[in-house]
């Protein structure tokens, strides 16, 4: 891994991308990963659907050890041009209206508020003195 290493563009490896070929890119190196498909821990499926982008993320999160690392070196092909990855764009949600209630309605809510539970305590007192009297 020194100044002469090859230099692959996202499209290139995005074309190893199959159990037959498979290619990853982890902080900005280049991985031939097909020979490690079978005896991955986590299975082929995990590292194939990591084919085709920076997959630094995917692989940090996992929180591989020390030897998992240092087992990359065999691995290793090449480095990656970072234009040809696309950047991460921040999710910025979108701007909600700002909510202008009438004050009229307010107020007849409030007065709703404080009239009904009154009301149906009148009922309930209503009832309760109806039937002891009957």
């Amino acid at each position: 891994m020194g100044g002469d290493a090859k230099m692959y563009t996202l499209g290139d490896v995005s074309k190893h991308s199959t159990s037959e070929d498979c290619w990853l890119i982890i902080n900005g190196k280049v991985y031939d990963v097909t020979k490690f498909l079978d005896d991955h821990p986590g299975g082929d499926d995990v590292l194939l659907s990591a084919t085709g982008k920076d997959a630094t993320d995917d692989f940090e999160d996992v929180g591989h050890s020390d030897s998992a690392r240092a087992m990359m070196d065999e691995y290793y092909v090449g480095e990656i041009d970072a234009s040809t990855i696309p950047t991460k764009v921040k999710y910025t949600p979108p701007k909600q209206p700002h909510y202008n209630q009438d004050k009229t309605t307010d107020f007849i809510i409030r007065i709703l508020q404080f009239l009904v539970p009154l009301a149906i305590l009148g009922l309930a007192v209503g009832i309760r003195f109806y039937t002891k009297s009957a």
